[in-house]
């Protein structure tokens, strides 16, 4: 998952009647990930977002609940995602935004 300063957060008018949605697809696909990818409550996920936006210094306004809960019945996602034979190992630093696989979590430990 990437954060880019480039990438639509915002939606953009639709051209059908009603209200125009605030949020992308892609916004609410990105909260949905994050939820599935932690395995968190909506609600605990969307303050994680909202600390990963301020992280990376974006002044986005994150999807409230509700928004988010009606958009993902009728979001189609597209989570790719690759089969590994071994358990994917993984540590967070304190910060909770670093991603550190087996070998580097090993080389800090016990040096090169």
């Amino acid at each position: 998952m990437w954060l880019d300063q480039s990438m639509q957060w915002l939606g953009t008018p639709n051209g059908k009647r009603g209200r125009s949605p605030i949020f992308s697809d892609a916004a609410i696909q990105f909260c949905l990930s994050i939820k599935c990818l932690f395995g968190q409550p909506l609600r605990k996920t969307l303050g994680m977002v909202q600390r990963l936006l301020q992280l990376a210094k974006l002044d986005w306004p994150v999807p409230d609940f509700s928004t988010v809960c009606r958009r993902q019945k009728t979001l189609q996602l597209e989570l790719s995602y690759q089969r590994t034979k071994s358990p994917l190992q993984l540590l967070l630093d304190s910060t909770g935004i670093k991603f550190l696989g087996e070998g580097e979590c090993k080389r800090k430990k016990h040096g090169a």
